[in-house]
């Protein structure tokens, strides 16, 4: 439990990165989609709201008080679920053409869960009450 901070933040600055490479390739557009880039912004920008989610994260971890680690937490659970929901609109077929699947959008299920994981398991030191 002694790196589970480190881990956090190391997980949350990959996600950071994985934000930059191909997450589909489109056959018939003949393009790769970032969290930066869909044609014509069709998908938004989720690489956005991924970078800011992980810089709160990133100082949630940091900070060592209680109300940091309960409201990264929520962060932690943001996270998943935007990235549940980026999987399932990135990797949806359309018109009948399905994009190909690039390491990145897998990146993107499973680094949040490294997140979450994280978040519940804080290495804090309490304080005790002494009577």
């Amino acid at each position: 439990m002694k790196y589970v901070n480190l881990v956090g933040v190391l997980a949350c600055c990959l996600l950071i990165i994985v934000c930059y490479l191909p997450w589909t390739y489109y056959p018939d557009l003949g393009k790769s989609f970032s969290g930066f880039f869909s044609e014509g912004n069709a998908y938004g920008k989720p690489g956005a709201v991924f970078l800011t989610l992980s810089l709160m994260a990133i100082l949630f971890f940091i900070l060592p008080k209680l109300w940091a680690k309960r409201l990264n937490i929520l962060i932690g659970a943001l996270m998943i679920a935007y990235s549940i929901k980026t999987y399932i609109l990135f990797t949806s077929c359309y018109r009948g053409d399905c994009p190909v699947k690039k390491l990145g959008i897998f990146l993107v299920l499973v680094l949040p869960l490294f997140i979450i994981i994280a978040t519940v398991l804080p290495d804090m030191k309490l304080r005790e009450d002494k009577p």
